[in-house]
């Protein structure tokens, strides 16, 4: 019987695991199974080599559905996330993403189908590295800002904190509004903008102020 697994990992200034699988079944999700690493560094470590989501690879079949909130959680960069899709496409697993409502299957017979799927497959992975490189910007320049003046480094202070960037993101994810998600979190729609449009430099923006 097919079987559709969570796979969240949930570092120190990342999301809840609580939260990770309410966001999911939020977005329609029946999930039978939840495996997380935790305090696990997505920038560095590939999803294989992680205690928990190495047990992916021997968990799923033929037929389940492994469910991510995006392609990130599944490697730290362009080729480990291209290479653990495919290798799950390739065991008949059919990955899908709770942000951007997105399915990867490698069932799919018809050529331009799949070459629409490869393209998505490459460029969210591209966007997964970019996002990770900005983040490890982002803490190298906060590393550097605590040994001499932290205003160079660090810029101008974010008028969010992390839960409301959070919150943001999840909204914007199931298709609310600029101004319904202002008026939600108390942010200015010009905040929430901007957020949308760059949401890796808005979250670079609070790794470098520690928030």
């Amino acid at each position: 019987m097919s079987k559709t697994v969570l796979y969240a990992r949930v570092s120190t200034i990342d999301q809840t695991l609580d939260h990770q699988r309410t966001q999911a079944e939020k977005a329609g999700f029946v999930i039978d199974e939840v495996i997380a690493d935790h305090g696990v560094s997505g920038v560095t470590t590939r999803l294989v080599d992680r205690p928990e989501g190495k047990r992916l690879y021997d968990r799923l079949r033929r037929g389940d559905v492994l469910v991510v909130r995006w392609v990130d959680r599944l490697g730290r960069n362009y080729e480990d996330v291209t290479d653990a899709i495919r290798h799950f496409m390739r065991q008949g697993v059919i990955v899908k993403t709770v942000i951007n409502g997105m399915t990867f299957d490698g069932a799919t017979a018809d050529p331009i189908q799949q070459a629409v799927r490869d393209a998505l497959i490459a460029f969210m992975a591209a966007t997964a590295q970019a996002q990770a490189e900005a983040t490890k910007a982002a803490q190298r320049a906060g590393i550097d800002a605590k040994k001499g003046d932290a205003d160079l480094y660090r810029g101008k202070k974010p008028s969010y904190d992390r839960k409301a960037f959070s919150q943001v993101v999840d909204m914007l994810a199931i298709g609310n509004g600029a101004s319904e998600i202002s008026k939600a979190t108390g942010l200015t729609r010009q905040t929430v903008l901007r957020i949308k449009s760059n949401p890796a430099a808005s979250e670079a923006a609070l790794a470098k102020w520690g928030l």
